[in-house]
């Protein structure tokens, strides 16, 4: 285990270096850098005056060295836009989208694993086409769409949640909801699909002639081999959600991170958004990371593959 561990933590690593590489490099070839800090109605001095101000004068590597030292050190430089050190920015921003990536996560699986489970011991019943309908209304509904649809019933009609803001735990209600739903049809369906096969295998057929109790059989045996596809999509759908969180966060107001994408792509502030790239990009890396070492466990076979 410690042998496998090792070469994916070496693996991340050397994904981690390449996607810093790639994260700086497509900020420049979208356009010059020195041109978007200084404004559209900006001279050829004034330009010139930008372009040294941060160093853009310099042989791109250089560039790209210097600034992945600073990032090393936790500086990912100066905000134009908002005149504050970017890393404090962001990390404000992204405890917001953090507790709310989290909220979702947890809301799609508390509602799609059960449903997984209970459509795979019921197939073709009511359950299953309940669950079915509800994986399908998930995957075609667009999320913005149903944010407003909660909006108007919970938070104009009902009044139960407030419809805008990140003050408190209430405010997390709606939006948890409208971003965890759109990732429930994936997980349940893998779980349904995992747990088909799982059951229908010859060791949980041994395990239910030797006379092991119905909750044993499906949540100690079965459960535990049909969820390890499940556990690589979680780490996949938990870096959507703070990287697509822009959409949901802008319909109900939440000032976190994927709104900050938004305001710093609008207002060309390039070491916002290429902060931004890159920290969602080690995130992903992360998760990837940690999904493969969990796999690793639950399923000793994957150590030796």
């Amino acid at each position: 285990m410690l042998h496998y561990t090792c070469k994916r933590i070496a693996l991340a690593l050397l994904v981690a270096i390449t996607v810093s590489f790639l994260s700086f490099m497509l900020v420049r070839v979208s356009g010059d850098p020195a041109y978007a800090l200084a404004g559209e109605n900006a001279t050829a001095k004034e330009i010139a005056f930008v372009r040294e101000k941060y160093g853009l004068d310099r042989p791109i590597m250089v560039q790209y060295l210097d600034w992945a030292l600073k990032a090393l050190h936790g500086d990912l430089g100066q905000s134009p836009y908002f005149r504050e050190n970017v890393s404090a920015i962001i990390g404000h921003r992204l405890k917001v989208t953090m507790t709310l990536g989290a909220s979702a996560l947890l809301f799609a699986l508390t509602l799609s694993i059960p449903l997984g489970v209970l459509a795979a011991i019921r197939p073709n019943t009511w359950i299953d086409r309940v669950a079915l309908g509800i994986s399908v209304l998930g995957q075609a509904m667009p999320s913005f769409w149903f944010g407003l649809i909660l909006i108007l019933f919970f938070g104009v009609t009902l009044r139960w949640f407030p419809v805008s803001g990140s003050s408190s735990w209430r405010h997390f209600v709606l939006p948890t909801i409208a971003l965890g739903y759109y990732a429930t049809p994936a997980f349940m369906r893998l779980t349904r699909s995992g747990m088909m096969d799982v059951l229908s295998s010859d060791y949980i057929r041994t395990a239910r002639a030797k006379g092991l109790l119905s909750g044993s059989v499906l949540f100690k045996h079965a459960l535990r081999n049909a969820i390890i596809p499940v556990v690589s999509v979680v780490a996949v759908q938990l870096g959507f959600m703070l990287g697509g969180s822009v959409v949901i966060e802008s319909v109900f107001a939440v000032n976190g991170f994927g709104l900050l994408a938004y305001e710093s792509i609008a207002r060309a502030d390039l070491p916002m958004v290429q902060a931004i790239v890159l920290i969602l990009s080690l995130i992903y890396v992360l998760l990837t990371l940690f999904a493969d070492v969990l796999n690793a466990l639950l399923d000793p076979r994957i150590r030796v593959a």
